[in-house]
């Protein structure tokens, strides 16, 4: 709650301090007060910055009163006059006929794509469990072949599922990539669906020196952690970028641990019968903390646990966990695109 008020106040339409009084404002403007009752709008006003965002179902404005340029949707300028007289905010006739066409165009929210990201590959390995069998043979499995393997089964799943979403890998073969690149590679797929969402989803499995340490667990961004989530060049306006920053930072943390916490429900729902579920976790891995969209790191289990091992090198179970990550996404998916932004 500190992170919003350090660069937000709220607007309440019943302080008639504020915008209560029209004032003799001429026969060219029009009441911001007047304005957010016609577009069913909220102000979010920094007073000293005197720069404000308005948020309706469909879209969010930025403005300033020193600024002739408003943004629709963090993105598109948008030539608009604002004054203040006597405490009253005003727009232009003008200003407001242009807004008020582009604020009523409903526009609902979607996701277009999904980014897979199975970790390691290549010269790295990842984790590695080795396991005497019964016949005396060696089970040895390797974290980067388990990843993969959901994770294809998990890209069908999904292609099937949502054929009007696009679903990426960020590697298809045993073939090695730095985080850099998985990140460059969501954040160019994310700058290609400027006007919907990406989900980013990194799967891993876990090892341990405890040998009997077992189990499923979903990680995601600390709230507290900082980082720069909207491109400077996008926003020509910089007095408005620390408050479109600090929004798009509190948004991602909201949708990455829901969207943990889904994802965690599924896994349990069809592996947790045998895999303990170890809960939500929050840590600044690179790929989480780099990808500037809803982001989740899963370990989807210990290879270094013998019975869980064995699991993880059967074809049916890894079924099974992807679909525990499907149904989780799928219920993600469901409850974003019912939203009313």
């Amino acid at each position: 709650m500190k992170r919003r008020v350090l660069f937000l106040i709220v607007f309440l339409v019943s302080l008639v301090a504020v915008f209560g009084q029209e004032g003799n404002a001429g026969p060219e403007t029009y009441p911001l007060f007047s304005f957010l009752h016609d577009v069913g709008g909220h102000l979010y006003w920094d007073p000293l910055g005197r720069k404000g965002l308005i948020s309706t179902s469909s879209h969010i404005l930025s403005f300033s009163l020193e600024s002739p340029v408003a943004y629709l949707d963090y993105r598109t300028p948008v030539k608009a006059a604002f004054t203040e007289r006597n405490g009253t905010i005003f727009l232009t006739d003008e200003t407001k006929d242009r807004l008020l066409s582009l604020l009523e165009e409903e526009r609902g929210p979607r996701i277009a794509a999904i980014i897979l990201d199975p970790g390691h590959g290549g010269k790295d390995p990842g984790t590695i469990g080795t396991h005497a069998l019964s016949d005396g043979k060696k089970l040895v499995l390797q974290e980067k072949d388990v990843v993969l393997s959901i994770s294809l089964r998990l890209r069908e799943l999904l292609e099937n599922a949502y054929p009007d979403k696009r679903i990426f890998l960020t590697r298809e073969s045993d073939r090695y990539l730095s985080l850099e690149e998985r990140t460059e590679f969501a954040n160019t797929v994310l700058s290609d669906y400027r006007e919907d969402a990406v989900l980013f989803i990194s799967i891993h499995a876990n090892a341990s020196l405890n040998r009997k340490a077992k189990g499923f667990e979903v990680w995601y961004l600390p709230e507290d952690y900082r980082r720069t989530v909207v491109d400077p060049k996008e926003v020509e306006a910089e007095e408005v970028f620390p408050i479109l920053n600090s929004m798009k930072e509190e948004e991602l943390f909201v949708e990455g641990a829901l969207l943990a916490r889904m994802i965690s429900d599924g896994l349990d729902a069809t592996i947790g019968k045998v895999s303990p579920n170890r809960g939500l976790k929050a840590e600044k891995w690179y790929v989480v903390r780099n990808a500037r969209m809803p982001a989740v790191l899963v370990e989807v289990g210990f290879v270094t646990e013998p019975e869980e091992a064995r699991l993880l090198s059967s074809p049916a179970y890894l079924q099974d966990i992807a679909r525990g990550l499907y149904n989780g996404v799928a219920r993600f998916i469901e409850h974003y695109e019912s939203l009313s932004f």
